[in-house]
């Protein structure tokens, strides 16, 4: 007598597996960052589970066997594009050491503050801070663009650094947050 695969799946065991799409699709997302390729390996994790339902011998087990059948299409994602010679290379690979959604939040957020800090300078300070600081222009190069003295351009640096430095500060203090530690 041949069993079926499919007796595991009724109705509820279908409902469970629907449900677990969101969770399958985040997990996806986080690890591929790519909202298209995480969709793709939602569907077809689900269906390895509809055409392997015998596999799963407790049914309590479906979220964790769930999970194992999508790293596993994400690793043979992975292996198809032969971004590595060794599997053992496969870790770097998944590996993304860019910022997730928190961290790019984060960054802009600095980023306007230490913007917003920079267009409250005098307009001297401002231009030697944006061409030192941010153009990573030389003192003596930034003397010649505003023909000044590298004196002058050095003082208005440190002049400007330090107002950057307390507006921050006090931005922070105000907020009840950490204070940045270094502007540059």
């Amino acid at each position: 007598m041949v069993q079926n695969p499919f007796r595991w799946f009724d109705f509820s065991a279908r409902r469970r597996l629907e449900a677990m799409r969101p969770r399958l699709y985040r997990l996806a997302i986080a690890w591929c960052h790519d909202p298209h390729l995480a969709d793709d390996l939602t569907q077809e994790t689900l269906a390895k589970a509809l055409a392997r339902g015998a596999q799963l011998r407790d049914e309590q087990a479906l979220e964790g066997w769930m999970f194992s059948i999508l790293n596993n299409c994400w690793r043979d994602f992975l292996r198809g594009r032969r971004d590595f010679s060794d599997v053992d290379d496969l870790d770097e690979v998944v590996f993304d050491p860019s910022p997730g959604p928190e961290g790019l939040y984060a960054t802009r957020q600095t980023t306007a503050r230490v913007r917003n800090a920079i267009q409250s300078l005098p307009l001297a300070q401002r231009q030697v801070v944006t061409l030192v600081d941010i153009e990573e222009c030389g003192y003596a190069d930034v003397a010649r663009i505003l023909d000044v003295p590298v004196g002058t351009v050095m003082s208005r640096l440190s002049r400007a650094r330090q107002a950057l430095r307390s507006r921050l500060m006090a931005d922070e203090a105000a907020r009840g947050q950490p204070a940045l530690r270094r502007v540059k």
